[in-house]
């Protein structure tokens, strides 16, 4: 049970490395005032400030975070069950699994795919985790003895399968295993010889860089895959849609470099232009890309740059749209609750939890950001209500006051 908070698990990796507050603020660098705050729980640690911590420290973001997240019982833990059945699933790339059964027909096969972008939309990993493994085996399997197109089909669905499998391993916090679901995400895209794919691939590899807080290496990959696909794919909509959220992904990286305030906006600006050429929101291979997640992602970028007037103004009137998924919503509404108690608005924050919540209970549970918003309003009260003290309990963090 996690109830003590990011800042908590700064000061001990800092006095870890024997280092004084003062120390640590000169290799942020940010002030002294800043890790006082945010080590005693008064102020919620920022993505930025963790990942500034994690390179000052030279630990892993994860070990800040507190993640992967485990629960005390079987059925509090059980979203981390599949973990072990993925990691070997992710070795029969090169090698060939041997199955207990006859491969299914491509049609079935291809269906459980469906099933699976599905579940993935709406977050639910403990189903995910049933369907993955044997999924990513029984295609493996199917690819080493195809040829042809038909071996370019089953790649491409073998990449959907392992970005799945790579969505899961980065929200519950397995930064390794990301890494290499990604990689192998990337290396069915090219079996499939399509740019588009190629593309695509490239932004869901972006969310390694995220994963580890490596946002400068993150925005040059980015920089390189927009010069060398943009101009191959912006003229159908899937592919507008895929250069459009690797440019709303280099938005947020550079807003977390905060010396890079000017570049995230620009990106913001050709994201926008993309989502007006297209005219409405979409969802191309999994991607919520349009009008919505554009303003979403300009509200996100306010908050990340540490200004919650923006972030506020830029939300007024503004709702997700319901063509976007659960997991895209949520997070929106996670992001609102964190620039919510930034500007001392306590109930509202509880609010925006409370609908990231029904939007996408597993989601919310498991992201770092919203249970450091709910540290936060638990310290903000001297007798904590009943509705804040029901969603701590569904976070599985502890409430003794």
């Amino acid at each position: 049970m996690d109830q003590a908070g990011i800042g908590p698990r700064i000061a001990d990796a800092r006095k870890l490395a024997g280092l004084t507050q003062d120390g640590l603020a000169l290799l942020v660098p940010c002030s002294k005032s800043l890790v006082s705050q945010v080590e005693r729980g008064s102020k919620p640690a920022t993505p930025w400030l963790i990942a500034a911590v994690a390179r000052a420290l030279h630990v892993d973001v994860t070990e800040l975070t507190g993640q992967p997240y485990r629960g005390s019982t079987g059925r509090a833990d059980r979203v981390h069950a599949s973990v072990p059945a993925i990691r070997v699933a992710l070795n029969y790339w090169d090698v060939s699994p041997e199955l207990e059964a006859e491969p299914r027909e491509l049609d079935l096969l291809r269906d459980d795919v469906r099933k699976v972008s599905a579940l993935l939309d709406r977050i639910d990993y403990v189903e995910l985790g049933k369907r993955l493994p044997g999924l990513i085996e029984e295609l493996s399997a199917v690819l080493h003895s195809s040829e042809g197109a038909k071996r370019r089909t089953v790649a491409e669905m073998l990449m959907h399968a392992f970005v799945a499998a790579k969505s899961v391993a980065y929200r519950l916090g397995y930064v390794d295993l990301t890494s290499v679901a990604v990689d192998r995400a990337t290396q069915a895209a090219r079996e499939t010889d399509r740019p588009e794919l190629l593309a695509y691939s490239a932004e869901e590899r972006s969310q390694v860089f995220f994963a580890s807080a490596a946002y400068r290496a993150g925005l040059t990959f980015l920089n390189e895959a927009h010069q060398r696909f943009d101009s191959l794919i912006s003229d159908s909509e899937p592919g507008l849609a895929i250069a459009g959220s690797m440019h709303l992904r280099s938005a947020i990286m550079a807003a977390r470099m905060h010396p890079s305030r000017a570049t995230a906006w620009e990106h913001l600006s050709v994201a926008r232009e993309y989502a007006s050429r297209i005219g409405r929101d979409t969802n191309h291979y999994g991607l919520s890309f349009g009008p919505s997640n554009v303003r979403i992602h300009e509200i996100a970028a306010a908050i990340e740059l540490e200004d919650p007037d923006e972030a506020l103004r830029r939300n007024e009137g503004f709702a997700p749209s319901r063509t976007l998924s659960p997991e895209r919503s949520s997070h929106h509404y996670i992001d609102l609750a964190r620039v919510q108690l930034m500007a001392g608005k306590h109930d509202r924050a509880l609010d925006s939890l409370k609908r990231a919540n029904r939007l996408s209970p597993q989601h919310t549970a498991y992201h770092p950001m919203a249970r450091e918003t709910v540290t936060g309003l638990l310290r903000a009260h001297t007798r904590i209500p009943e509705p804040l003290r029901s969603l701590a309990r569904r976070v599985q963090m502890t409430t003794s006051t």
